[in-house]
């Protein structure tokens, strides 16, 4: 992997630290985000889940239009544009006296994430030869579970001083991305619409785009499984056995999935090309089903952690075939508002745990692993018709 990143040109490894740097300064600080809004703010768990949730939900429409300014101006302005509003965001969460401050600062963290990550997938579409582009989304995709991997050990250090101080250190780390691509970003990078249109015009254009839609309801129904597999699992374990197990096992399969994506994801993303695109789509979507059926059964660490590890391997392919899928059928001048609606799977990921939290509160317990196994079958179904 080195060697490739000695390879790209320097515009590819920016956007590269833009993934890194920034996912980093997300994971210093969302570990603590429902002790901060707990302890600050006096909010009940169902509280805190309506806020992180809504605001994720929020930021993630919004990037829809990020999408649509990305093909109506050049790349470097909108990186710079949102890394900035990314950095004040954190700054704002530092400083708020009171929550309706707090929770603009986490829609703007929110949307300026999904907006600079539609800006660099749409970067690697033009600075990349298609042959090339499936190596470098596994790349970000290991470098961003870098990030998710490093970022809470920090913050926990910083937290144990001051539980805001995470805040700052976020907000430190992105500011310093912005003045670092301010000096040394690609100006010229873009993929201008040479026939600019107004907003709902482009969305009707993406509406007719069959293979467009089926794919994002496909991305939005899978990501109910694996968007926020670690929050689901908590919940089923929190009802199944005792908080202590529950920590002890969650501990262990968010190694393992850390683990696997950092060694793995290079070498199996890399193998994955435009020509067998289905093919991987399958076998991905296809490693998730017994890994769920995994979880249900598991008795003991052990069994969890290898449901784990092929519930992983799913994901390791999943993720950058999904990327490809899109890169292969957005027209240039429409590549960021074709990013922006796949960035809708963040939806379903923002449902997964209501979903599952419902089903445990009125069903037995291990039938949130049917309703699982149901929208992984959909959303390959979806897959399959956009494909």
């Amino acid at each position: 992997m080195l060697a490739t990143l000695k390879h790209y040109p320097k515009a590819v490894n920016l956007l590269l630290a833009a993934t890194t740097v920034l996912t980093l300064a997300r994971a210093i600080t969302l570990p603590y985000l429902v002790i901060y809004l707990s302890g600050s703010f006096g909010l009940s768990v169902a509280e805190i889940g309506l806020v992180v949730g809504s605001t994720l939900i929020i930021g993630s429409l919004l990037s829809l239009y990020g999408g649509f300014l990305l093909d109506k101006l050049a790349n470097f302005w909108l990186i710079l544009i949102f890394s900035a509003l990314y950095a004040t965001g954190f700054l704002g969460t530092f400083l708020a006296g009171e929550l309706w401050l707090f929770y603009l600062c986490l829609v703007a963290i929110n949307l300026a994430y999904a907006v600079i990550d539609i800006a660099v997938k749409s970067g690697f579409g033009n600075l990349l030869p298609v042959a090339e582009r499936s190596e470098a989304f596994s790349i970000k995709y290991t470098l961003t579970n870098v990030g998710y991997a490093v970022g809470p050990f920090l913050g926990a250090g910083l937290a144990q001083l001051d539980i805001s101080l995470p805040f700052v250190l976020s907000a430190g780390l992105s500011a310093g991305f912005t003045l670092a691509y301010w000096r040394w970003g690609e100006r010229g990078l873009s993929n201008l619409d040479p026939q600019p249109a107004p907003f709902l015009a482009v969305g009707k254009l993406l509406l007719r785009d069959r293979r467009l839609v089926c794919f994002t309801l496909g991305g939005l129904l899978c990501a109910v499984v694996f968007g926020q597999f670690t929050a689901w699992l908590s919940q089923y374990l929190v009802t199944t056995t005792t908080p202590e197990n529950t920590y002890r096992v969650i501990s262990s399969i968010v190694a393992t999935n850390a683990l696997m994506v950092i060694c793995l994801q290079y070498s199996i993303g890399r193998r994955i090309s435009q020509r067998h695109l289905n093919r991987w789509l399958a076998a991905g979507l296809g490693l998730f089903i017994p890994g769920l059926i995994g979880f249900a059964l598991a008795d003991s660490l052990l069994l969890w952690v290898i449901a784990m590890a092929v519930f992983t391997l799913g994901e390791i392919i999943v993720f950058p075939a999904e990327y490809m899928f899109i890169d292969n059928i957005a027209p240039n001048h429409l590549r960021g508002m074709y990013y922006a609606a796949q960035n809708l799977g963040n939806l379903g990921a923002a449902l997964g745990p209501v979903l599952c939290g419902l089903v445990l509160a009125t069903q037995p317990a291990h039938g949130i692993f049917v309703m699982l196994v149901l929208f992984v079958l959909v959303g390959g179904g979806f897959y399959w018709l956009g494909g």
